[in-house]
């Protein structure tokens, strides 16, 4: 068991430990503010504070860690040895440095979030006000490799000491905005999008495409479920979800009707070969009561409690959003990403426990980051279907570099070769074959 010093034990540093060590790291730990206890144990140890102890591991401590105000802080972004770091350290013989804890917490608080700043028209905090992509290591796990370097420091050190590795994954996800394009809106919703095809469009191809399918003689475009199905079966050892809109209908909100029953059979079909979760409304954020509605309709559909959730345009702002998930159950959000660009908004791909700055609290709900989603590469960033498929190398690569998770956001509608989407069902299966374990 690896025996940590500290001169003071605070909340957000006990919650960083018990990431970097229990969840990323997977060992045992022990703490102690006891300085004569820790100099006179023997096995590993890390001494976190201003001076080393002993022959320890030592990561000199700067002090955001035994802070408890939110306040400006100077992380000082920095390449060390071709690695990006935050809050550097100095003095002789460091073993790191940077304050890897510090850094780490930093990240994985999204402290930024909580200082002020501009939101944009959803109420978002947007990648360019972010500290990574300022500094340019947005599309860098940094948590993930600074653990990674901690392994490495351990183990060198103590050669008995039990550090298990983690194992890649491949987790893809479905947002399903809108089940279907034509089919199952209801005859009002079906006559003003005829209406509206014949009056907005020099050519007739879409007037007569709806007609087709509204006939059953062509596959509706957004019923992409089974060829989506297919491939994961074909995908051996990924994970997929699919996260179902079922708000009212609004500006913001258009989907399939929840009291349809064929988007009732549509979801109970999915969820017997993947993992079903909310995608809570657009105004969910506001009006809490919201979520609670979708989510009952929806277990009341699937006949199981739902426990995950991403929010419909990605519209979470810290730390409001996560503590309307957590009050109505969900244990598991898959929100944290970016809705106009790719990279590791938390600077990591691996799983952890929202931390909760205003309240100096870790909690319950597990943040799943995500790192590429279709319509950032698509519509915000113009990528054609060649560079994505080349962002989708890049980062599935690095993601296995650091045993994480590869995460990423599809929709169903997306795959329809159709609105501007043409060549992207090439882009997805490309996409499996590089992340696959």
């Amino acid at each position: 068991m690896l025996l940590i010093y500290t001169p003071r034990l605070t909340n957000r540093l006990g919650y960083t430990l018990n990431v970097i060590f229990r969840h990323m790291l997977r060992t045992d730990f022990s703490i102690t503010t006891d300085e004569a206890y820790f100099a006179a144990s023997e096995g590993a140890k890390l001494c976190y504070g201003p001076r080393r102890i002993g022959d320890s591991l030592h990561i000199k401590s700067c002090n955001l860690l035994f802070a408890t105000s939110i306040e400006e802080v100077e992380a000082k972004p920095a390449r060390i040895d071709g690695q990006w770091t935050l809050f550097p350290v100095y003095g002789r013989d460091l073993d790191i440095q940077f304050d890897l804890l510090a850094a780490t917490f930093f990240m994985l608080s999204r402290y930024e979030e909580y200082l002020p700043h501009r939101k944009d028209q959803h109420g978002r905090f947007t990648a360019d006000q972010s500290l990574a992509a300022e500094a340019g290591f947005l599309t860098e796990p940094v948590v993930d490799q600074w653990i990674c370097l901690l392994r490495k420091l351990l183990t060198e050190r103590y050669h008995d000491i039990k550090l298990k590795p983690r194992t890649y994954r491949f987790v893809q996800t479905v947002d399903i905005d809108a089940a279907w394009c034509y089919l199952h809106k209801g005859f009002f919703r079906t006559v003003t999008g005829l209406a509206r095809d014949a009056f907005a469009r020099r050519d007739m191809t879409e007037v007569r495409r709806r007609i087709r399918v509204l006939r059953h003689r062509e596959q509706d475009p957004f019923d992409t479920f089974d060829y989506i199905l297919d491939k994961a079966r074909n995908t051996p050892d990924s994970h997929l979800i699919f996260f179902a809109l079922l708000a009212d209908y609004g500006q913001y909100d258009k989907p399939s009707n929840y009291m349809n029953p064929h988007t009732r059979e549509l979801l109970q079909h999915l969820g017997d070969y993947a993992k079903v979760g909310i995608h809570p409304g657009y105004h969910s954020l506001e009006e809490p009561m919201r979520l609670d509605a979708e989510k009952k309709r929806l277990q009341d559909i699937m006949h199981r409690t739902i426990v995950r959730a991403r929010f419909h345009f990605l519209r979470m702002r810290l730390p409001r959003g996560y503590r309307i998930l957590q009050r109505s159950g969900i244990r598991h959000d898959y929100t944290m990403g970016y809705a106009d660009t790719i990279g590791f908004r938390a600077g990591t791909s691996v799983p952890y426990p929202f931390y909760d700055l205003e309240r100096d609290l870790e909690t319950e709900l597990t943040i799943h980051p995500f790192c590429a989603m279709d319509t950032a590469m698509n519509t915000h960033m113009g990528l054609s279907p060649e560079q994505a498929v080349e962002t989708y190398k890049d980062l599935t690569d690095k993601v296995r570099q650091v045993g994480g998770d590869f995460c990423c956001v599809i929709h169903n509608q997306n795959l329809c070769e159709l609105f501007g989407w043409q060549g992207w069902r090439n882009v997805y299966e490309q996409m499996l074959e590089l992340a696959k374990p």
